[in-house]
Order: C-alpha cells, then sequence, then structure tokens
C-alpha cells in the first residue's frame, strides 16, 4: 500500500524540578500509565553534564565513532539508535520537532524550552522546602508567576540577607507552570492561590489523566465525503480514475497517516466495497447518508454522527491535495484554543470541507440545524465557537498549497491530475 509520508508533529509537556525533586520516579511512572492505555509515548531526557556518551569503549559503534565517524546508526530488529556529533546544544523545541508521530512526548527537564511544565516539589528535598517557601509568599503577596521572586523578595526585605533567598529565579514556578506536583502544603496552596492545578506527588493516574486530557493528541476521526453521482462530472467523484486509480484510493492513502478512524460518507457503498480489501488494516467505514437531502449541514450531520473520537476532520473525496499535515496542524491548534472548530479562512472565506471538529460541541447545533431544514455552513459558524485558521498558518503546515482545490467536471479534474503529475 502506498501512503503519504508525513511527520505529524508530537505534542509534548515538560516535567521539571531541582536535583533531587523525584522528577524521574514521576516521568517513569506517568509514562508507563500513559502508555498502558494505548498512547505512543516518547521522552526526552535533558543531561546538563558537558562528556555525556550513551556508547561504551569497545563496542563496534564505539570504535566507529572514534575513527572519526560524526554519525552512527546501530541498528537491530524492533530498535535502531543514532549518535551524532553536534557543535554545542540542541533546543528542546528541536529535538521535539525530531520526534513525530508520538501522542505525546515527556520531557525531564528543559526548563527554559517554552513547553508548558509540571513542576515537581518533594518535602524531603531541602531544595524544594526552599522553593516551596517563596512560592507561597508569591501567592501571599499577589506576585505573578514568571517575576522573579527572589528579587522581589529582596525588595521586600530591604536589603535584609537574612530574610533575602539566593537566586531561584530559574528554579521556581514561572508563567509556564501548567501543574504541580507535591506533597508540601505550602506548595500546594499556593498553587491554587495562583489558579494552577495541584497533584499529590503519589497521584500518578490523576497526573496521567491530566496530560492526557490536555496535552495528549487528540483521537481525531478523518471523514472523507464521497457521496454519489456528480452531474456536473457525469458519474461518481469517488470511483473516476485519478492518476490510474480511483480518486477515492489516492484520498484515503492521503488522509490514512493522520486518521485514528477512517470513514467515508457515501451513498453507493456497494461501489466503494473494494475498499475493505484494498486497505484491510485501515479498519475504515462505509456510512450512508442519515437525512435523504442534500446540503452541507445534512452531509455533515452523517459525518458527526459516525464518527467515534473528539475531534473530526472533514475533506471532500475531490480536493486531491487535501493535506494531513494541514489537518493535523488544525487538530493541534484546537486542542491549545479550546475552540468548537478550526477552519481555513482566506480572501473568499471559511473553508469548511478542510477544517476540524470538536464532535460533542458540535452535533447538538448540527442535527438542530438540519432538523428545521438549515443548509449552510455559516449557520452552524453563528452558534459555536470558531478559531479562524489564516493563511500564513495554512502555509506554514503546507507550504506546497493547493489543499483546497476541487473539481466538479471533468476538465477541472484533468487540471488537477496534471498538477499532481507535475509537483
Amino acid at each position: 500500500m502506498r501512503t503519504s509520508h508525513i511527520a505529524i508533529p508530537s505534542p509534548a509537556i515538560a516535567v521539571v524540578g531541582r536535583h533531587n525533586s523525584g522528577k524521574t520516579t514521576l516521568v517513569e511512572a506517568v509514562i508507563a500509565e500513559l502508555s498502558a492505555r494505548g498512547l505512543d509515548v516518547g521522552s526526552i531526557k535533558h543531561h546538563g553534564h558537558a562528556g555525556f556518551d550513551i556508547d561504551k569503549p569497545g563496542k563496534d559503534s564505539y570504535r566507529h565513532r572514534a575513527a572519526g565517524a560524526t554519525e552512527t546508526v546501530v541498528a537491530a530488529p524492533g530498535l535502531v539508535a543514532r549518535m551524532k556529533t553536534i557543535e554545542g546544544e540542541l533546543e528542546c523545541r528541536e529535538l521535539v520537532a525530531s520526534m513525530p508521530g508520538h501522542d505525546v512526548v515527556v520531557v525531564e527537564g528543559y526548563r527554559k524550552s517554552g513547553l508548558p511544565t509540571i513542576e515537581v516539589m518533594r518535602s524531603g528535598n531541602e531544595a524544594d522546602r526552599s522553593v516551596a517557601e517563596l512560592f507561597a509568599r508569591g501567592a501571599r503577596e499577589g506576585w505573578s508567576l514568571g517575576e522573579d521572586f527572589s528579587q522581589l523578595a529582596r525588595e521586600a526585605s530591604r536589603g535584609d540577607a537574612s530574610e533575602a533567598p539566593a537566586d531561584l529565579r530559574v528554579k521556581m514556578p514561572d508563567s509556564n507552570t501548567v501543574a504541580v506536583v507535591t506533597d508540601i502544603a505550602e506548595a500546594a496552596q499556593a498553587g491554587k492561590a495562583f489558579g494552577i492545578p495541584v497533584f499529590d506527588i503519589n497521584a500518578i493516574v490523576a497526573v496521567a489523566d491530566f496530560v492526557q486530557a490536555h496535552y495528549a493528541r487528540p483521537k481525531l476521526t478523518v471523514v472523507i465525503q464521497a457521496g454519489g453521482q456528480s452531474r456536473r462530472m457525469g458519474r461518481s467523484k469517488a470511483t473516476v480514475p485519478f492518476a490510474g486509480r480511483p480518486l477515492i484510493s489516492h484520498m484515503v492513502e492521503r488522509m490514512l497517516p493522520v486518521a485514528d478512524e477512517l470513514v467515508i460518507t457515501t451513498n453507493e457503498p456497494d461501489n466503494l466495497a473494494f475498499l475493505h480489501d484494498e486497505y484491510p488494516q485501515a479498519m475504515l467505514r462505509l456510512v450512508t447518508d442519515v437525512v435523504n437531502r442534500r446540503g452541507a449541514l445534512p452531509g455533515f450531520l452523517t459525518a458527526l454522527s459516525a464518527a467515534s473520537n473528539p475531534f473530526v476532520a472533514l475533506v471532500a473525496c475531490d480536493m486531491a491535495f487535501a493535506s494531513p499535515a494541514l489537518v493535523a496542524a488544525e487538530a493541534s491548534k484546537m486542542a491549545e484554543s479550546e475552540a468548537d472548530a478550526v477552519v481555513p479562512v482566506n480572501k473568499h472565506g471559511f473553508e469548511p470541507f478542510h477544517a476540524v471538529y470538536r464532535r460533542d460541541a458540535c452535533l447538538p447545533h448540527v442535527r438542530q440545524l438540519v432538523e428545521s431544514g438549515c443548509n449552510r455552513m455559516q449557520e452552524l459558524y453563528d452558534r459555536v465557537s470558531i478559531f479562524p485558521f489564516p493563511q500564513e498558518l495554512v502555509q506554514r503546515a503546507e507550504p506546497m498549497g493547493g489543499c483546497f482545490m476541487n473539481a466538479n467536471t471533468p476538465e477541472e479534474l484533468a487540471m488537477l491530475e496534471q498538477f499532481y503529475l507535475e509537483r
């Protein structure tokens, strides 16, 4: 089977704290819990010491590097390791970007990465207790997260060295802190005062719930709307030849890399049954219309009703350059913004058939609108929270462009096919 090879960015969250705060113990337990739930978890560990080496003298790979190789790959069935000599140190976001395709990457360390961070403070660690005291003082004094608490404490103490703590700025909770994990009562109270979720240091399931709900990649259903007979095309768009194969096969292969579930809405399921044999591992479903009426909203009602996942991407089967990378970027933005829909927008308006929707938020409105006789997607947009995805973000996700082009006639399809073959 041929599929589009794209790098779906992995969302990431960092676990930070001082030396001996319990970061590794927490990270290990959270990874185990998330993995047991079926999530694909990547991890990054920051090692602050120069000269760190994972290879061992005497091993063949070590000998390769000692001989002068700047990059060595060790490959075995089921496992691969890459060692590369670099100048300086890679930024955490560069490392995360090099690890696409995970449901979430859990990072240990890298406080200054700009990632959302979970702060760990353990009562058995003296440094954590000191930070907890300053954190609690900041809450009482009304200081803002991200400020230099140690400097504010010095100013408040008016130079009294006995009350002014050492500079703990880089080791304090800050504006990137999204949760506090602690068994120190002062730290827990301060976190709540700052409006930050607080978890007990042993509440692994609760921490994993938090990471999964807010930072893991949400499961995505991709719905390809295939319809049936097209008057202007003169035949079914789904089965019309495109680059030597049915157009629907081309669309399935484009969207599979980003789909946790693939649904095709069609009023000719028997004619598309060959897809089950062509893509047995995809477990795709062919779904017929729930309402016997043409229109964008009735078709969307079928799509949302059929979807099993919280996020639903909608594409039309004649959008030959529909972009899985754009769909992934839209889904990521929706999780980040908590919008009900992320819809591309340009000078012509919204592009509803290359957008991502939140199923539970949109389905009740769509059902009500369809029952009242409405057909236009704009009717839905007036009722839900929309994040307009601007052209600069579209181009960043899909530099090749063309993802909104569709074909309604044989002539338009021929032009798309020629464009596709020349790319």
